[in-house]
């Protein structure tokens, strides 16, 4: 069995691609659920983020390609989609886990969120059932060597997160933020960051909008801002300045139609829109309208890069603890796939040792001399020791094996010119 890891993330394609394969709330446990059932897939984790949709598995030969079928069928995918993903093996994929554990792969390098959220999709699959002893093995290692780094090294330091980075491009479109208002459709993690970082640039007035009004209510109130019911969105929106959104909403919010009607009362006046969520809030076509600035998620990847800078030399220390770790983490399991052999090889030995000692001591019961019985038991141990050994070395020269040959040598030590 093999670790396998099949995706696809905001380095192999863009948002309108990754939208389209995005798992979120109870469809995540489901989906690995079934994953499990595919011919091949023994065990599955699932992380499915706006930046990435990544499926762990532990898989036999042919899984990894049953999985991409199955992808494609259960979200009705083009083929040339499959241009879009990208596969790791073994090692390999054992570097990308701790890499994307680390933040080290993420489009804000350094982020910690995605650790809470791989954290997540863990327990998402230990509540499906389908995680086993092996990938329990690698995410615990992998959840202590993102501790490890985040400790002894500045990645997370100074991060530019995706909602300072919107709250930076706003603010290269609206020098001033005292005469504006800005609309936030959502009540996450991501909104209320972008709620803070606009306070503390003194935007002039704030509207939260979201499906639960009590949760818009509360994120309002910390800021000195307005709750808006999601039924009153279309009439809040000719309020908005800047408009950021960041919901789970599997379509759109916010139309084409509803903006057009809301740039007619606004008379022309722009506004600068960010759309953070995948799948989208904003629909695409909503970038068609005059005077209307539509940004996603993945624009935002320059403001982003520009910030990175300071953790750049961070990430290289970063790199070499993940170096050492991965070294560390494949010499555990390697030896824990000799350890069978290893109790085997034993329990064979003290099967002989326990036979010749039972007739070492029938002949001290029979009086026979005690430096005999010593000599006949060394002799005998060796003997029946190396008669398994000695037979499969007769049969490798014969078979001209000299990899079996050399392998003799090197396990017990005999150096090749006492040989010749």
């Amino acid at each position: 069995m093999r670790l396998q890891i099949l995706g696809l993330n905001h380095n192999t394609a863009p948002v309108e691609i990754r939208e389209q394969v995005v798992f979120a709330g109870d469809e995540v446990g489901r989906a690995v659920a079934r994953l499990t059932d595919i011919d091949g897939v023994d065990e599955a984790v699932l992380l499915s983020t706006c930046n990435r949709t990544e499926f762990y598995v532990i898989t036999s030969d042919g899984g990894r390609e049953h999985l991409q079928d199955w992808l494609r069928s259960e979200r009705e995918l083009d083929p040339g989609f499959a241009n879009s993903l990208f596969t790791l093996d073994d090692d390999e994929a054992i570097r990308h886990i701790f890499r994307v554990a680390c933040g080290l792969d993420s489009m804000v390098l350094g982020e910690t969120q995605v650790l809470g959220q791989l954290k997540d999709a863990f327990r998402d699959a230990q509540d499906a059932g389908t995680v086993g002893k092996q990938l329990s093995r690698i995410f615990q290692h992998t959840f202590s060597v993102a501790k490890k780094v985040r400790t002894d090294t500045e990645i997370g330091a100074n991060a530019v997160s995706v909602a300072s980075a919107a709250v930076r491009l706003a603010n290269q479109f609206f020098a001033k933020f005292e005469q504006h208002t800005a609309l936030l459709v959502g009540a996450g993690v991501t909104i209320e960051l972008v709620a803070k970082h606009l306070t503390g640039k003194d935007i002039g007035r704030l509207f939260v909008a979201n499906r639960s009004i009590d949760r818009a209510r509360n994120l309002a109130s910390k800021f000195g801002g307005y709750a808006v019911p999601l039924s009153e969105l279309e009439g809040t929106l000719p309020e908005a300045d800047i408009l950021i959104t960041s919901t789970a909403s599997p379509e759109p919010i916010i139309t084409k139609e509803q903006l057009v009607k809301a740039m007619k009362v606004r008379k022309r006046k722009p506004v600068f829109a960010v759309d953070i969520a995948v799948p989208r809030d904003i629909a695409p076509e909503c970038a068609e309208v005059d005077d209307v600035y539509l940004y996603t998620i993945d624009d935002l990847h320059k403001v982003i890069q520009e910030g990175q800078t300071s953790r750049e030399a961070a990430a290289v220390d970063a790199n070499r603890i993940l170096d050492d770790e991965i070294r560390r983490y494949l010499s555990i399991e390697r030896a824990k796939q000799v350890s069978p052999l290893i109790v085997a090889l034993r329990d064979q030995g003290q099967t002989i040792r326990d036979g010749v000692l039972r007739e070492a001591q029938r002949r001290l019961d029979k009086g026979v001399d005690s430096r005999e019985v010593v000599e006949y038991a060394t002799a005998m141990l060796m003997k029946k020791m190396l008669h398994n050994p000695s037979i499969r070395l007769r049969e490798a020269a014969e078979a001209e094996d000299a990899e079996l040959i050399d392998a003799t040598r090197a396990l017990f030590g005999i150096d090749a010119d006492s040989t010749k």
